[in-house]
């Protein structure tokens, strides 16, 4: 099975345009308002419009209410909602229903304790998206630029689909994958040369190494 690469925080139509040239299999969107990322349901509209199913359009949410969620239906309508607040299991069934939709369950990882919570959600959710627990003090989940111990899902015993994601960059996505066997990775900090401004270059250069990755692994 071939790796899946995500671009997550995308909000310029050239940046767009070029995770779709480069290949991208996901590309992500934010809405949420206190991330440096995050776009307006305009934007969003707009930038939907670009992908024309070149890719599987993501809409990132953290802790969404319904009214939230049917605004972004109705202006991205994303192929996958991805979750990455503290929702609950029953969450993530209710908007599996209501939507129609797939979902992927962020779960931040910084000790073996935090796994605790896959038997639930796994028994819901489409994907396990791991990403690095932020700290106390931070204001949004993820983002952050910075990696988790890798080795924590050295054994992890899940069939479901999962990827992984915080502090990737070029030059440590294919250890990332190596160690934890993951079927994706996702990035979004580490392609940007300020907070929320992609930079063209590192996102090819991360494509780049993303498939030489899955190039070595099936030699």
């Amino acid at each position: 099975m071939s790796l899946l690469v995500k671009i997550c925080g995308l909000s310029t139509r050239e940046t767009l345009e070029t995770a779709l040239d480069a290949g991208a299999d996901m590309v992500g969107f934010v809405f949420f308002p206190p991330s440096p990322r995050h776009v307006s349901l305009e934007i969003g509209r707009d930038l939907g419009r670009l992908v024309k199913r070149r890719a599987l359009k993501v809409a990132l949410t953290v802790d969404a209410d319904d009214a939230t969620l049917d605004n972004i239906m109705d202006a991205l309508s994303p192929d996958i909602f991805q979750l990455h607040g503290k929702e609950s299991v029953a969450r993530l069934r209710d908007i599996k229903q209501k939507y129609g939709r797939p979902v992927m369950k962020a779960v931040p990882v910084a000790n073996a304790a935090d796994l605790a919570v896959l038997p639930g959600y796994a028994a819901v959710a489409d994907r396990i998206l791991f990403d690095a627990r932020a700290p106390k003090d931070a204001t949004r989940p993820g983002g952050l630029g910075a990696p988790f111990d890798w080795h924590l899902l050295e054994n992890l015993d899940l069939t479901l689909p999962y990827m992984v994601s915080g502090g990737l960059h070029a030059d440590n996505v294919g250890e990332a994958v190596r160690v934890t066997r993951a079927g994706g990775v996702d990035v979004s900090s580490g392609i940007e040369s300020a907070p929320g401004v992609k930079d063209p270059e590192m996102i090819k250069a991360f494509i780049r190494a993303a498939r030489a990755t899955q190039e070595l692994s099936v030699r």
